[in-house]
């Protein structure tokens, strides 16, 4: 055997492993689903195939799924950019040279390896009306009245926006690894300049972790657009619809009034939103992504 041939071989052993758990985890499920969503099947008996009928239902028939999907479009529009800005502006404050640093960013990393539904939990307490640490806050620190946050129609879906705030330990260590990636000629150049600190983040920090900005972007958008656990366990999709998460609206679909076919129709209506979005971003990234190559090879 040549050794050309020796080493494809050898490579495609490696991947063995990824590759069966790419077909039989992932494009198995992927293509099962997507024959099922031109089906009516309820799990427990023989499908029936209906054509486009799921997805006609859902465009013209389905209020439930524009609310789901409104919801869902908010939560990722209130969310996304405030976990971007927290996130950064923990990594920087953490990229400092502090006494007790490593500290600090264990304590702002260790909530993102909690479990969910604990995190659910901790949250509701957090956002009781009666007796709960936010109405606290508030009536301490500013004699303010708390809304009911969960059991409000208006105040649920922030409550929940607020809550994915937990959830920034992940895009701040990408960050942080993204910061101690700029070359400090860079500062020691700006500073000689006269640049403030201000102008510095603006003009070389902000540029030179643009592709690390991008990557977050879009994993965090990824992410939120299938966000449950919080719905389920905490509001169950209300007051009145008001936190009708779409993957919420689909679980729902297909494993408790057991329509099997309209959820996976759900499904894939989900993964070409999540594909577009992707893909107007990243198309959108020419302009504001800065690569070392635009920067003049720095």
């Amino acid at each position: 055997m040549k050794q050309s041939r020796k080493k494809a071989l050898l490579g495609y052993m490696f991947i063995c492993p990824w590759l069966l758990g790419f077909l039989f985890f992932w494009l198995g499920p992927l293509g099962f689903s997507s024959y099922i969503s031109f089906t009516r099947w309820t799990v427990y008996g023989q499908a029936t195939f209906t054509g486009f009928s799921n997805y006609i239902k859902i465009f013209t028939d389905d209020p439930l799924f524009l609310q789901a999907l409104k919801v869902t479009s908010l939560y990722v529009s209130g969310s996304i950019p405030l976990i971007l800005m927290v996130s950064l502006l923990v990594a920087v404050l953490l990229n400092e040279k502090i006494k007790g640093l490593s500290f600090f960013r264990t304590v702002y990393y260790l909530p993102t390896v909690m479990t969910g539904i604990s995190v659910a939990l901790l949250w509701m307490w957090i956002f009781n009306p009666e007796f709960g640490i936010m109405n606290s806050l508030l009536e301490i620190c500013f004699n303010l009245k708390g809304p009911k946050w969960l059991a409000s129609t208006t105040w649920a879906l922030p409550a929940l926006i607020i809550m994915s705030l937990w959830g920034i330990g992940s895009p701040m260590l990408i960050f942080l690894a993204g910061l101690q990636g700029i070359p400090d000629r860079l500062y020691e150049a700006a500073e000689i300049d006269g640049a403030t600190r201000w102008s510095k983040f603006r003009n070389i920090t902000v540029p030179m972790i643009s592709p690390i900005i991008l990557f977050n972007l879009i994993m965090g958008i990824i992410s939120a657009f299938q966000v449950f656990t919080q719905a389920y366990i905490m509001t169950a999709g209300g007051p009145h619809y008001a936190t009708l998460f779409y993957v919420l609206y689909l679980y729902k679909n297909g494993f408790q009034w057991f329509k099997m076919g309209y959820a996976a129709a759900l499904a894939l209506i989900l993964f070409v939103v999540i594909l577009v979005a992707a893909l107007i971003i990243l198309r959108s990234s020419r302009g504001w992504v800065y690569y070392e190559s635009k920067l003049g090879g720095v």
